[in-house]
């Protein structure tokens, strides 16, 4: 271990030195006032951001209709103004200084200052394709570090002293470069991963040609390949062995199989249903006393959404296992049933084709396949009927439309003087027969 402390004490020193060197530099008249007009560009950039601001937000929150992409992107800009101005206001100053003077060393710290607010200008933008804080800041500062050193030549530098810090386990050594390293380039193959990802999941959502199962299906494949991909090239790139990786992730698997046997279950009754296409987005299915719209299908779960507005999780494996209802599986007809009583003393052929006609009035009922309305049984104080009607859009609801079928029957009935009977209880007194009363008692006070 001592050698490698010599060295790392080596390369501090040397580094150092050369810091030691470039701000002793910095003292020199010329550099000076360069320094100085970096600060009246950083003033003045920061009073223009001051002055800016205000309009600028008052003008985006007018914008109606713009994309949500457009308005993050202004926003974006709007929260950086204060470092655009001052990069604007830096290589300005290198324009008039080449104009002014012909040495090189006299607009060597603007140039690089500018050149380095560039940088970070760029570094912060570009950062926030990454979706992960904690990685977007890793990221961010991973590179801030890198374009400044690059810019003042410590590069070499920098690079020894973050390999000097490192871990060692006999063969396998861990260094604070190869983090930087992968968590650098793993973040940048994700972000390309999740912008081709989203890119071709657009494009299979809006291919008419594929089923609604079988894009799902396509872009979960899509997007696990890519995010696999991006995963094993960025540990390869930084010189991770995946030999040993794939001995562990196979020891691991086996004990996951067995351990989650009913998320592996999940998963695969997902790719069932996605490949034989009886489940897709959209349909209206009633499983148990769950009724709604499929919103989406996932790995593990299916999403139903009722027409109260609650959202279900359904695991994949009972739309497998249990008896699932589908009302739009191979077409949209759907055909309803209504049950309703009239008195003996109605004409049911009149009554058949009063609630006939007032289905047929009811908007969502279908009158090329015309309601139907039969009768079931005579019952103790009623004549009973079915009605059947049929409609198209399930996901519409099928008790408002039976509410209002229901309610297009009364104001028929009532127009045409047809009765609907109710339970009712009636006493007769007989001929001969005598009603007596009895007295009743006196009150007893408290």
């Amino acid at each position: 271990m001592e050698p490698d402390i010599d060295s790392y004490v080596a390369t501090l020193s040397e580094f150092w030195a050369v810091f030691q060197m470039q701000a002793s530099l910095l003292l020199m008249p010329s550099r000076l006032t360069q320094i100085a007009i970096l600060i009246g560009c950083f003033g003045i950039a920061w009073l223009l951001d001051r002055w800016t601001t205000p309009p600028i937000r008052e003008w985006m929150r007018q914008l109606e209709g713009w994309p949500k992409w457009r308005l993050r992107a202004l926003v974006l800009l709007q929260r950086r103004l204060t470092l655009i101005y001052f990069c604007l206001l830096a290589w300005s100053s290198v324009f008039v200084m080449e104009l002014i003077t012909v040495f090189p060393s006299r607009r060597y710290i603007l140039a690089l200052a500018a050149s380095i607010a560039t940088a970070w200008l760029v570094v912060s933008l570009t950062a926030r394709l990454v979706r992960n804080p904690f990685l977007r800041r890793l990221v961010s500062w991973a590179l801030w570090i890198y374009v400044t050193a690059y810019f003042l030549g410590l590069t070499d530098e920098a690079t020894d002293i973050l390999d000097g810090l490192a871990i060692e386990f006999g063969s396998f050594r861990l260094s604070a470069l190869a983090i930087l390293k992968a968590a650098v380039v793993t973040a940048i193959l994700f972000t390309a991963a999740r912008i081709i990802a989203n890119t071709s999941a657009t494009r299979i959502r809006d291919n008419e040609d594929i089923s609604p199962s079988m894009r799902v299906l396509l872009v979960k494949v899509v997007q696990i390949t890519l995010y696999s991909a991006a995963f094993f090239i960025g540990l390869k790139a930084v010189g991770f062995d995946l030999t040993g990786l794939a001995v562990l992730s196979g020891a691991i698997g086996v004990g996951l199989g067995f351990g989650l046997q009913k998320v592996v279950s999940n998963l695969v009754s997902g790719v069932i249903i996605l490949l034989d296409k009886s489940i897709k987005p959209g349909d209206v299915i009633s499983l148990g006393e769950t009724f709604g719209w499929i919103n989406a299908l996932g790995a593990r779960y299916v999403s139903i959404t009722t027409r109260d507005g609650k959202e279900y999780l359904i695991p994949n494996e009972d739309l497998i296992t249990g008896q699932v209802v589908n009302w739009s599986h191979s077409n949209d007809f759907v055909r309803l049933d209504i049950f309703f009583g009239t008195s003996y003393n109605d004409d049911p052929h009149k009554v058949r084709k009063l609630a006939i006609a007032a289905a047929l009035n009811v908007d969502r009922v279908l009158s090329h396949r015309p309601p139907v309305c039969h009768i079931v049984g005579f019952g103790d104080s009623s004549v009973d009927y079915i009605l059947r009607f049929w409609i198209t859009d399930p996901t519409q609801g099928l008790t408002n439309i039976r509410g209002n079928v229901y309610l297009a029957l009364w104001d028929a009935f009532q127009e045409n003087g047809v009765s609907i009977p109710f339970p009712q209880r009636e006493v007769r007194v007989l001929e001969g027969s005598e009603l007596t009363t009895r007295p009743a008692r006196p009150s007893v006070p408290d």
